[in-house]
């Protein structure tokens, strides 16, 4: 059986991660990661390479999929149902894996995390914002619940599984030479495309 280091990891690895499968399977869910991703990969350049951080069954990447026919697409993902998902979407490469242990094997253009910096354990965001900037050759994109100082959230009856607080901010605070590129808000109240308040950051290395 697979040891984890956290409480959070076994939560989202389990049974929760399995209804949260069932949960999003909505297909506007991809469209409004169409007009997200539009929007974020509009103010890039040169990206041949994405890998997303907790990729679940992966409707963000079919998103970027569709905005990026030829893009070298790959995954990291813990729930073993989600990564059976992820392993039918064509020319994917799938980590099935805690992003606390992921290792890169090489470098990607543009690294992404969407809705899972949220449910990190506070103490271990030291060690996933040290793999999402080891593992970008350029971009890092952010898209988590925003707040000025962290707090913690009660999430479906559960404690101790949601925080929101300033991601990007301690990210560009880790790595001087990385800035601010873009930043947007997803209200839930949009009427076309919602993405359940969700802010979202686009950092470069600089000299890129």
């Amino acid at each position: 059986m697979q040891q984890y280091k956290t409480e959070q990891e076994k939560f989202w690895a389990g049974k929760f991660g399995n209804d949260y499968i069932a949960r999003n399977q909505d297909k506007e869910i991809i469209a409004s990661n169409i007009a997200l991703f539009a929007n974020v990969l509009h103010k890039t350049r040169n990206v041949k390479s994405i890998i997303e951080f907790g990729a679940n069954i992966g409707n963000n990447l079919k998103a970027i999929r569709l905005l990026y026919p030829d893009v070298n697409l790959s995954a990291i993902e813990i729930n073993a149902s989600a990564v059976e998902y992820l392993e039918k979407i064509e020319n994917l490469t799938v980590y099935h894996q805690s992003i606390l242990e992921f290792i890169p094997e090489e470098k990607k253009d543009f690294v992404f995390i969407k809705g899972v910096l949220i449910h990190i354990n506070p103490d271990m965001l030291p060690i996933v914002y040290k793999h999402l900037y080891e593992t970008s050759n350029r971009y890092i994109c952010i898209s988590e619940y925003y707040n000025p100082i962290p707090m913690e959230l009660n999430y479906r009856g559960h404690s101790e599984k949601m925080y929101k607080r300033d991601f990007a901010g301690e990210l560009l605070d880790l790595y001087p030479d990385l800035e601010l590129v873009a930043y947007g808000f997803g209200y839930h109240r949009d009427p076309v495309f919602e993405q359940g308040d969700m802010t979202w950051f686009l950092l470069e290395k600089k000299g890129n």
